[in-house]
C-alpha cells in the first residue's frame, strides 16, 4: 500500500499546522482547504470527529499508514506505563524519525527514502526498513559511502541535532546514538496524545 504523496499544504491546513515543517503557502493560508475554509461558522466538530482528527495528524506526522498505527497503539497499550506517551515513544524510536531527528535529512519523508536507499546504518550494519524500531544504545550513521551525498551533507549543516536530549551526535563520524527514549514533555509536536487512547477505548 502507497504512502500519501498528495498536496501537504492542503493537509497542513486541514489541521492548522504545518505539521510536515516549514511551508511558505501554509503561513499565506493558514486556514482549512475548500471554498467554506475561511468562514469562522464552520459547523462544531462531535468528539468522535476530534478524537479521529488527532489520529490523522498524527499519522501523517510520523508517516505511518493505518495498519501499523493500530499496531503500534496495541504494544502501547500492552506496554508499562501511560498509553499515549507509550505510542509517542514508539513512534519516536522508528528509525526514519530518528534519521530526521539527528538532522541527517530535512524531513521524515526525506529520512524514510534515505533508509530505504540504504544509506543508514544501525550498530555498524545497514538497515533499509524504515519502520525499523531503534533501541537505547544503538548507533545510528551514514554509510561510508554515503557520507558525500549532497543531500545528507546539506541537512546536516543546518541540523537540528544539538535540540534533542535524548540523542547524541559526532558530526566529524557522522554517527548518532539513540540515548534512551524520550520524555513526553521533551517530544516537541503538538499532539494530544489522550484523544487517540480515547478513540480507541470506545
Amino acid at each position: 500500500m502507497a504512502r500519501y504523496t498528495g498536496p501537504k499544504t492542503k493537509i497542513a491546513r486541514k489541521f492548522g499546522e504545518p505539521i510536515f515543517g516549514p511551508d511558505k503557502a501554509f503561513e499565506k493560508k493558514n486556514y482549512p482547504p475548500g471554498q467554506h475554509g475561511n468562514n469562522k461558522r464552520r459547523r462544531k466538530e462531535s468528539e468522535y470527529g476530534i478524537q479521529l482528527k488527532e489520529k490523522q495528524k498524527v499519522k501523517y506526522t510520523y508517516g505511518v499508514l493505518e495498519r501499523q498505527f493500530s499496531n503500534l497503539f496495541k504494544k502501547a497499550s500492552g506496554s508499562k506505563g501511560i498509553t499515549g506517551e507509550v505510542l509517542l515513544q514508539l513512534l519516536e524510536s522508528r528509525l526514519d524519525n530518528v534519521v530526521y531527528r539527528l538532522g541527517v535529512a530535512p524531513t521524515r519523508d526525506g529520512a524514510r527514502q534515505f533508509v530505504s536507499h540504504r544509506h543508514i546504518t544501525v550498530n555498524g550494519k545497514v538497515v533499509n526498513i524504515p519502520s525499523f524500531s531503534v533501541r537505547a544504545g544503538d548507533v545510528i550513521g551514514v554509510r561510508e559511502k554515503s557520507k558525500s551525498l549532497e543531500a545528507i551533507t546539506e541537512s546536516l549543516s543546518s541540523a537540528r541535532y544539538a535540540n534533542f536530549p535524548w540523542l547524541e551526535w559526532d558530526e566529524e563520524k557522522m554517527l548518532g546514538k539513540f540515548l534512551n527514549l524520550p520524555a513526553r514533555e521533551e517530544i516537541p509536536e503538538n499532539i494530544q496524545e489522550q484523544l487517540i487512547v480515547e478513540l480507541y477505548s470506545k
